[in-house]
């Protein structure tokens, strides 16, 4: 299977650089497995799919302030960190800009020097492990000190970084939003909660990774990055219930689906608690399906998440999909109109 089957073209002006006003407002694109059907709707009528005995799975992870800028004290040069993990021992895993000016050793100071780093060593993706020495709390010094690290393709300045973050993110991890649930607002969580959808959450830690484009020919030649999870035992009881009584899950984002297949493939068919790493790769081909839906966003071309998308629903029906998204004038990526596959 070749990654360039995955390719299309994108007209740049579809490319949304700043989010809608209201959140619940984007357009949804309904895709109908079952009879190949596409439906144009906007995101608040996802109420009218939705049934009683479904089961709502979502990300509460949130995102860091994870860009930082500084300068190397000794020779005053400016430098870019970006966080990708935390490691243990106040060590992460960083993507720097530029590379050449940061070896082994090398220190660099954030703002008036609240924040200190120091290189330890190369990551075997061109990144550096870094070693931060502060005093107080470290995700304060960050809140105060760093910025929402956006996709590259988004050249707008955010002016409210509450946008780029879910109303239900709750654990701190991620370096960039698990984008399908920026839909959602309270009350559109409130009206699927009194029509009787159940809500239950998950936490994946979204790494940089998920945007990095596939350099290899060969899909199967692709090495996925590895990215956290937990799921505790009442929402994994709410899903193996919704399950048992016919239900269908329902997962926001590809966040939430490869955790749930993850944790579904490591206990033969079940979802139960637990906590670990996970580099799934979901290509057309990966059979059988955990989730029975999924509410996602418009993804890059040639990239893992469109790949995932076309495992779900096919390769075709995607394909036309996107087709009929570009034709409509549809907003893609981060910022953009949702897809919800069922």
């Amino acid at each position: 299977m070749k990654v360039e089957d995955f390719d299309f073209d994108l007209p740049e002006e579809l490319i949304a650089q700043t989010p809608l006003r209201e959140r619940s407002a984007s357009r949804l694109l309904c895709v109908n497995r079952q009879n190949q059907s596409l439906e144009h709707r906007h995101f608040y009528d996802l109420v009218e799919y939705l049934k009683p005995q479904d089961t709502l799975v979502i990300n509460n992870s949130k995102v860091i302030p994870a860009r930082l800028f500084g300068v190397k004290p000794d020779t005053g040069a400016h430098v870019e960190v970006l966080l990708l993990k935390s490691i243990g021992d106040n060590q992460w895993e960083t993507l720097v800009k530029p590379g050449k000016r940061l070896r082994e050793g090398a220190l660099i100071q954030f703002g008036n020097g609240e924040l200190m780093g120091e290189v330890l060593s190369h990551t075997t993706a061109g990144g550096r492990i870094i070693r931060f020495q502060y005093e107080g709390i470290f995700n304060e010094i960050l809140d105060k000190l760093g910025e929402m690290p956006l996709p590259p393709y988004i050249k707008a300045k955010l002016e409210d970084r509450d946008r780029y973050q879910t109303v239900y993110a709750k654990f701190e991890g991620s370096a960039a939003a698990p984008t399908a649930g920026l839909h959602f607002t309270p009350e559109l969580l409130e009206r699927l909660r009194v029509k009787g959808v159940q809500i239950a959450e998950l936490t994946l830690h979204v790494g940089l990774g998920t945007f990095r484009p596939v350099s290899v020919d060969n899909v199967e030649e692709h090495e996925m990055h590895s990215e956290y999870y937990e799921l505790n035992e009442a929402n994994a009881r709410i899903i193996m219930e919704t399950k048992q009584r016919g239900g269908r899950i329902i997962a926001v984002g590809t966040t939430s689906t490869r955790t749930l297949e993850s944790i579904a493939r490591k206990f033969g068919g079940e979802v139960k608690a637990d906590q670990g790493w996970t580099d799934i790769f979901i290509y057309p081909g990966y059979s059988p399906f955990f989730i029975d839906g999924m509410i996602t966003n418009f993804h890059l071309p040639k990239s893992t998440l469109i790949m995932l998308v076309s495992a779900l629903a096919g390769q075709d029906l995607i394909t036309k999909a996107y087709h009929e998204a570009i034709a409509e004038r549809y907003r893609f990526f981060s910022f953009g109109d949702a897809m919800f596959i069922y």
